[in-house]
Formats: structure tokens, sequence, C-alpha cells
């Protein structure tokens, strides 16, 4: 009996995992939009957070020195920068992540196209 393979059993077997598949791929396109979203919205935050440290920092060495604008301005623009790298490492961390993914889909696409 275990040597027989049933052509319907396995027929709906099939089936049962088309569907859980394409639920999957449905649950994926949905979860990227909030995935840029949140890359949106961390790449904003690590830019005012860079500027707000320098401006902090450059405050800080200016009320101690007193040389009131010359630290806060020199700080600020340091930590613009600062946020910009962070945000430039961020996308690039994403777009990384992105090509790895695509290039998952298209190997399984491959595949799937080969085993016709």
């Amino acid at each position: 009996m275990a040597d027989k393979i049933d052509p319907k059993r396995l027929s709906d077997l099939n089936d049962r995992l088309n569907a859980k598949k394409s639920v999957s791929k449905k649950e994926t396109k949905h979860e990227d939009h909030y995935s840029g979203a949140q890359l949106g919205w961390r790449m904003v935050t690590e830019l005012v957070v860079g500027m707000l440290m320098g401006l902090g920092i450059g405050y800080g060495l200016d009320h101690l020195f007193g040389t009131m604008p010359l630290f806060l301005i020199i700080f600020t623009i340091l930590g613009f920068a600062a946020g910009v790298r962070t945000m430039m490492r961020s996308a690039e961390e994403a777009q990384t992540k992105d090509t790895i993914v695509d290039s998952d889909d298209l190997s399984i696409k491959n595949k799937d196209d080969n085993d016709d």
C-alpha cells in the first residue's frame, strides 16, 4: 500500500501547496509597502538626530568656551554630514537586501521554468 501513489491525493496536495504559496505572496506585497515607509522614517530620523547631536555638542562647547556661534555652526554642519552618511548606509543596506530578494525570486522562477 505504501508503494502505490494515489494520483488524486497527489493532485489535492499540489492544489493545497499552490494555494498556500499564493496566500504568502499576497502577504509579502502588503508588507513591502510598510517596509518602504519604515525605511523612509528611519532615514529621516537618522538625519535629524545627527543634526540635533551636532547642534547640542556645538552649543555646549560654545557655552563652555564663550565663543557662541563658532562651534555651533561647525558641529551642526558635522552633524548634518554624519546624518547624511548614515542615511546613505541605510539606503545601501536596503538596496542590497532588495537585490538579494530579487535574485532569490529569479532563481525560483528559473527553477520552475526548468521543471517543465
